[in-house]
């Protein structure tokens, strides 16, 4: 073999060592927990990691209106695990648009600077929790496992891997990480007609089926559940308020804004949060406002305003028709 041939034997070995490396998973990389406060799991080629995320949303507490009651549960069940005291993995069930993924991340955002970090993980990678475990066990942080949307369809297993990461494994849980996990659906598994019929009377008692019986057990494994309802026009003009407010609206625009508040949900046919946020940042940004959410201290004071109890009315005209 002369050199031409040899330097073109070589020339080939490159090129095919070239194409093997392409379908590897990449090297392992040393996690530097100093990067972020957030970490996105990637996997690729069968090999996942932790991602930083160094920008994160800046949205706060106090800019979450409308559920007090479910953001004074969370902060209390969050503070407990930040201390270092029980708590309990939590499912955020509901309306969409209502606070449950903001709830989420204004908790990381109050919590950070005490040693919470988040971790989020899609649903496809759930298979991986015990791995993301095996990573985290270790360390003196306090970590959140954020599964947003979380829903599975008719044949998928991949439930069977949060089941047992939530409560079913031969191994202890670790006390530094707890599960925050949003949904629409209540049971996170779809539910059918057929499975009613599954049902038996046993006296004066409904035992359900062994189809409800397996979705009713998985959401049975959060220790804590929020449930999140739609607003009434009062409760979505009053964060139509505090939005505009924190844009930089005075009380002359933030009234005047008003109408076309309401104009804007009967178009979207939706009163939520996420509405009220979308209409703010328009009407804010066609006054030349910021529309980057403050904190607390340098938000403007909404203007007050009443709001009426979402049942007065219905039982009103309930005895009207009687």
């Amino acid at each position: 073999m002369n050199d031409k041939d040899l330097q073109a034997l070589i020339a080939r070995a490159h090129q095919f060592f070239d194409r093997i490396e392409a379908i590897l998973p990449p090297a392992p990389q040393a996690i530097d927990w100093n990067a972020a406060v957030a970490y996105r799991w990637r996997k690729v080629n069968g090999r996942g990691w932790l991602q930083p995320i160094p920008r994160l949303s800046q949205i706060s507490l106090s800019n979450l209106q409308g559920v007090e009651r479910q953001r004074k549960i969370m902060e209390q069940n969050t503070r407990q695990f930040v201390e270092g005291l029980p708590a309990n993995n939590v499912l955020l069930t509901g309306a969409r648009g209502t606070g449950k993924s903001s709830l989420v991340k204004a908790m990381l955002n109050k919590y950070a600077s005490k040693g919470l970090r988040l971790i989020e993980v899609d649903k496809s990678e759930l298979v991986d929790l015990a791995e993301i475990t095996d990573l985290i066990e270790s360390r003196p942080e306090r970590f959140i496992i954020f599964c947003d949307d979380l829903s599975f369809d008719e044949g998928d297993a991949s439930y069977k891997s949060l089941k047992v990461a939530l409560d079913g494994s031969v191994n202890a849980s670790t006390d530094n990480m707890l599960i925050y996990a949003t949904s629409n659906r209540r049971h996170l598994l779809p539910e059918y007609m057929h499975e009613n019929l599954e049902y038996k009377h046993v006296g004066e008692e409904i035992h359900p089926g062994e189809s409800a019986e397996e979705k009713i057990s998985l959401s049975e494994r959060f220790g804590v559940w929020l449930s999140f309802y739609p607003f009434d026009q009062d409760e979505y003009m009053a964060i139509i308020d505090h939005w505009l407010a924190v844009c930089g609206c005075s009380a002359k625009e933030i009234e005047a804004a008003r109408p076309a508040a309401l104009t804007w949900t009967i178009e979207r046919g939706s009163r939520s949060g996420r509405v009220a946020w979308q209409f703010a940042r328009d009407y804010a940004g066609k006054l030349g406002k910021s529309a980057v959410p403050t904190s607390k201290s340098t938000a403007k004071k909404a203007p007050a305003r009443a709001i009426k109890p979402a049942a007065a009315k219905p039982i009103a005209k309930a005895k009207a028709r009687k």
